[in-house]
């Protein structure tokens, strides 16, 4: 039994007498802790060791995002305490709300009645519409980003981490991670055309329905997760993040399927195929109810540009995972599964925006 007494800190919890891991998620340990009130928690914490990125294990910036949202519309967890004093459990780490709900990492919600798939599918939706809407300012997160520039800064950020990324050597053979297929071509291309300028917008920087809590039996969401990527935005960002499911389904042959998400709309390696998910949105129905719910239109040519965007920025995760899974840094065993989808997504990003003539997603 681990305790851990937090003393004054925190009024709200009492002494934490035990923990397992979730084993879910590439990035921050995440457990499950009980007080003696046997009341459930969750803890996130910074990875140990040498970080490969500093960007990528924020706690205490999702701390800050997760308690400014408490008194908002948007569902997310409470937030009780953030702890920076390294010598109490080795790195950062804060405690939040655990939210007893149904969380599902395949998008197409298996097991789910057709019209609870459709309307979960539609509150994910409007929540995302819900935390677009926001003014940053007015919730204490002014100085949270820059209301101008996101998608300039994410490829200056990018740029480094793959850099950084592509140099970590595999614990085994000394091989590097390398970078992404195409990568200096995307950076290319994605640099000179951009789309227009949303204003300040608070964005997730990972939102896709595995980051969402669902209620136990209504079909709504009750909790985002996982904010350690969210700062000041563009909401194509998270949009097409959402959207991803589509994205690899609709590949072309020449395109590689072997993304999870594949089974949602085409035949995945298992043989399932779409008509086994009655209730499923079209891709277009759901940027229509972005649309309605955000109260602006989404320009075709921008959301193919964020789409190609989408899967470039995907491939430096990937490629992420995969170098702390080179240097025996990964949180999860699923991670050399994920590393391997480096290459694919960036090919993707490619045939999209690059491949088949320069410049395909027009603005």
């Amino acid at each position: 039994m681990y305790v851990l007494d937090l003393g004054t800190n925190n009024r709200d919890i009492r002494t934490i007498q035990g923990h397992f891991d979730f084993g879910f998620g590439q990035s921050n340990p995440t457990y499950q802790i009980t007080d003696s009130t046997r009341k459930r928690y969750v803890l996130r914490k910074k990875p140990p060791g040498k970080l490969l990125s500093k960007t990528a294990h924020q706690v205490d910036r999702e701390y800050r995002v997760i308690h400014a949202l408490e008194h908002t519309d948007v569902a997310v967890p409470r937030a009780y305490c953030l702890c920076e004093d390294e010598s109490i459990l080795g790195t950062a780490f804060y405690i939040m709300e655990f939210l007893d709900g149904r969380m599902f990492e395949n998008p197409s919600f298996p097991g789910v009645p057709a019209n609870d798939r459709r309307e979960m599918w539609h509150d994910a939706i409007r929540t995302l519409a819900k935390l677009h809407r926001l003014n940053p300012s007015e919730i204490g997160l002014q100085t949270f980003g820059k209301p101008s520039g996101f998608y300039t800064r994410q490829l200056a950020t990018f740029t480094r981490l793959a850099a950084s990324q592509a140099a970590a050597r595999d614990a085994d053979t000394s091989l590097p991670v390398g970078h992404p297929p195409h990568f200096h071509q995307l950076l290319s291309l994605f640099t000179r055309n951009q789309p227009r300028e949303r204003g300040a917008v608070l964005v997730h920087g990972d939102y896709k329905i595995d980051n969402l809590v669902f209620h136990p039996t209504q079909p709504r969401v009750i909790g985002i997760l996982d904010w350690e990527m969210s700062t000041v935005g563009h909401p194509l960002a998270d949009l097409t993040n959402l959207l991803g499911p589509w994205t690899v389904s609709n590949a072309t042959p020449s395109w590689p399927r072997i993304h999870a998400d594949a089974a949602f709309l085409s035949p995945s390696r298992s043989g399932s195929k779409a008509s086994e998910f009655p209730g499923l949105p079209s891709r277009e129905e759901a940027v229509e109810w972005y649309e309605e719910a955000v109260g602006w239109r989404v320009p075709a040519g921008e959301l193919e540009w964020a789409t190609g965007f989408a899967l470039f920025r995907d491939s430096v995760i990937f490629q992420g995972i995969a170098a702390r899974w080179a240097v025996r840094q990964a949180s999860s065993e699923k991670a050399m599964v994920y590393g391997r989808e480096m290459e694919p997504f960036a090919e993707m990003a490619w045939a999209l925006v690059g491949g088949g003539g320069e410049g395909r997603a027009r603005l």
